[in-house]
């Protein structure tokens, strides 16, 4: 059987090619998930030249100027080597079928159905964001922006013992999610203040002076979105001086300088896909689409700001 992958062909265009399957070992894809913030900036061309070398993913082809074959949360069945047989994770494209070399492939635990492992990356990025920000116990964290990042942060900041955790997002809608992630839900208007740690999530200016207002005297904010190309207002007047505040980049391609010493990329998807396997995470898959249908839906998808994460499935006929 051939290999087919979803290229973005020029800004705002989809389509279907056959795919050069790679190197290493052969993966059969069941399921790849959509990652809407940052595919939505590549598919409408907005990666800035500056940043499109160290934003390439692992198994990426062409570049952002297009033609480009771009994704990273696929799950599919190894067919051959040490995990033959097993469902793993992959940082993989849009794609039936493709080789990667074993190290790339990490097994799914026991407990974790492939259809929800496609969140892998993205609860990588979560737990990145919270040992960047230093979640502690008791802590009270304000959450900006309830789109798949921000609920799984908020996810794991309200398991922290004794955490008083608020998803804030100008969609009222995402309160039932908030609930469902163990967190308290807002509108920006009424977001909490004082807070020891903020996470921004929104990619946006308006969200950003969100989330410092919500910070207390000496805390930390912690930016982790990806804004993409273009200029973001960023509001340092008023009390960001006096309040000693703290922005913080997080960005999931480099382990915290705290935890590099030990702990490696694969440990940390490992521990990922363990943090996964609680079913209440089902609720961050917003809807599915067939691979075949994939191009005509993309943009649509994409565009969608109703859209978490969106689940592609893969025939194996």
């Amino acid at each position: 059987m051939n290999a087919r992958a979803l290229w973005c062909a020029a800004p705002s265009r989809a389509e279907l090619r056959d795919a050069d399957i790679g190197t290493g070992v052969l993966v059969d894809t069941l399921y790849s998930g959509i990652s809407r913030g940052t595919e939505r900036l590549v598919f409408e061309g907005r990666v800035p030249a500056s940043e499109a070398a160290r934003m390439r993913a692992p198994a990426q082809e062409g570049d952002f100027t297009f033609p480009v074959k771009y994704g990273y949360c696929a799950v599919g069945r190894a067919r051959e080597g040490a995990h033959s047989g097993r469902d793993v994770f992959a940082l993989h494209p849009h794609q039936t079928q493709f080789r990667m070399p074993a190290e790339m492939l990490t097994p799914l635990p026991d407990g974790l159905p492939p259809a929800r492992a496609i969140l892998g990356a993205n609860m990588e990025t979560a737990l990145n964001i919270l040992w960047d920000g230093a979640a502690a116990p008791g802590d009270r964290i304000a959450v900006i922006g309830a789109g798949v990042i921000g609920a799984l942060a908020g996810y794991l900041a309200a398991r922290i013992p004794g955490t008083d955790v608020t998803l804030v997002d100008i969609n009222p809608g995402r309160a039932a999610l908030a609930g469902r992630m163990g967190c308290d839900f807002a509108a920006p208007d009424d977001a909490p203040d004082g807070c020891d740690l903020v996470i921004h999530a929104t990619a946006s200016g308006t969200g950003l002076a969100t989330a410092l207002g919500c910070a207390g005297q000496d805390a930390a904010v912690v930016e982790a979105s990806w804004h993409g190309a273009g200029d973001t207002s960023v509001p340092l007047g008023g009390a960001f001086h006096s309040r000693r505040l703290r922005l913080i980049s997080s960005q999931v391609g480099h382990l915290p300088p705290a935890r590099a010493p030990r702990w490696s990329y694969g440990r940390r998807m490992a521990k990922a896909l363990d943090l996964l396997c609680d079913p209440a995470l089902d609720a961050l898959i917003s809807g599915e689409t067939a691979f075949d249908d994939l191009p005509g839906a993309y943009g649509d998808i994409l565009g969608d700001p109703a859209t978490l994460c969106h689940r592609i499935t893969y025939s194996r006929s």
